[in-house]
């Protein structure tokens, strides 16, 4: 029987309050994250990441309703982490070139990816399921990463609606995550020019729009 692993709306089933709780939530999580390293996204299952957590299969379920909320609470995981570092960006180039800005961004988030092994194994499988989820089901890179780069470009631009900003965010972060992916699949020589190339790309798109 095929299981059904689109990403749902909401990540966790219930959120953990006592801290105890909250601690077995990261722990599976790193369980998680560590098995799709060593496995893949696709080999691992529910049970096994239970089983090496060392956690009952139905205490996991209290939490993530399938294998498809775990990468997206490992994804969030590492979008809140890139969110803070896109707000310090973005109070340090309020004023600067939108290019500056797109070459010190796209410059960040590449170097993060770098410097943490297990995101490819959790952003390839994330990136798969978010194409195939239905329109309803499809969610943001991140609630903060949306709004908070949407934020940055109202203020560069305050002729530009908040609707509008809005779109121009998703479109930036939703292009920037897949040329990133595409050029972290291609051999050492190729990368930087596909990431010269995204940047050039989404330089143009926001120097359109005036910001």
């Amino acid at each position: 029987m095929m299981v059904d692993e689109r990403p749902k709306a909401s990540t966790l089933r219930r959120q953990p309050q006592q801290a105890r709780s909250q601690e077995r939530v990261h722990h599976i999580l790193d369980i998680a994250e560590q098995l799709f390293i060593e496995l893949g996204y696709e080999q691992v299952t529910t049970r096994t990441i239970a089983t090496r957590s060392e956690v009952p299969v139905g205490s996991l379920y209290q939490f993530f309703p399938d294998k498809a909320a775990i990468l997206r609470a490992l994804a969030n995981r590492y979008f809140e982490q890139e969110y803070r570092l896109l707000v310090q960006l973005h109070a340090e180039l309020a004023e600067a070139e939108i290019a500056l800005y797109i070459d010190r961004m796209i410059d960040t988030i590449e170097h993060f990816i770098e410097g943490h092994p297990g995101y490819r194994a959790v952003l390839g499988p994330w990136l798969k399921l978010m194409s195939t989820a239905d329109a309803e089901e499809m969610n943001e890179p991140d609630p903060l990463l949306l709004p908070g780069l949407a934020n940055f470009l109202s203020q560069r631009n305050p002729e530009l609606d908040s609707t509008r900003c809005d779109l121009i965010a998703s479109i930036v972060l939703k292009t920037t995550y897949e040329l990133l992916w595409l050029a972290s699949t291609r051999d050492r020589l190729q990368q930087p020019a596909l990431v010269a190339e995204t940047k050039t790309l989404i330089t143009a798109y926001l120097q359109s729009y005036k910001i």
